[in-house]
């Protein structure tokens, strides 16, 4: 399991986040890796990065190791330095994908706690990314496929706390993947923080040079301190 630590090295025990890139289940986008894992630490999280076996793995490869380093996480995996209570997920575009079906699968153990999503694929019914269909599923994909990946299908009120971003104008993922879930979890009680930015394309990751977008880290970090869930929380 290709999995890279990056721990704030002050020997004090931290909530934790496993980061998801994205990549349309081909490839992992590094810009969505390690760059997000030294913000994570700068607010105060433990991280991990895992890049998930993509395709010509077929599904349930990427969900079985993403449970995978989440079990290693809340098991030790850092000597004792991950509050395991609060391991929380990040992913962005299939990464987020990940992540939703990491959220709202049935193994306890493994649920996150906290969920963050950047520009998610959510559905494979409507406005479906059919990339990251064909490579998590393969060519030939039924209904049954697509309604079982469709993460809106699939939040109950186990489905931890999650904050969400987008852009509108988004052309590669259009923005009803994020409103799709968001309304999920509003039908659920699940708490939830959605917001979408006016302009911006795809794959923004941290949205550096995007100041329109930029916030949404701070926003983000409001959010995860408001829940309790970095150092300061």
């Amino acid at each position: 399991m290709p999995l890279s630590v990056h721990p704030i090295p002050d020997g004090r025990r931290h909530p934790a986040v496993l980061v998801l890139p994205g990549g349309g289940y081909s490839k992992h986008a590094d810009h969505e890796a390690e760059p997000v894992a030294a913000w994570l630490n700068e607010i105060g999280l433990h991280c991990l990065v895992l890049r998930y076996r993509v395709a010509p793995h077929r599904f349930p490869s990427a969900l079985q190791d993403a449970q995978a380093a989440m079990r290693w996480a809340r098991s030790g995996g850092l000597g004792g330095g991950i509050d395991a209570g609060k391991v929380g997920v990040l992913g962005f575009s299939a990464g987020g994908h990940l992540a939703a079906a990491l959220c709202n699968a049935t193994a306890e153990e493994t649920r996150p706690d906290f969920a963050v999503l950047g520009y998610p694929v959510i559905s494979f019914k409507h406005n479906a990314h059919e990339g990251s269909v064909q490579n998590l599923l393969g060519d030939e994909v039924d209904l049954v496929g697509r309604r079982d990946q469709s993460m809106e299908l699939q939040v109950t009120t186990r489905t931890p706390p999650t904050f969400l971003w987008h852009t509108a104008d988004d052309p590669s993922v259009p923005v009803s993947h994020s409103l799709l879930y968001a309304d999920a979890l509003a039908r659920c009680g699940v708490p939830f923080a959605l917001h979408v930015f006016p302009r911006g394309r795809h794959g923004l990751g941290l949205a550096i040079a995007e100041p329109g977008v930029l916030q949404w880290t701070r926003l983000c970090e409001s959010w995860l301190t408001a829940g309790g869930w970095t150092a300061s929380g």
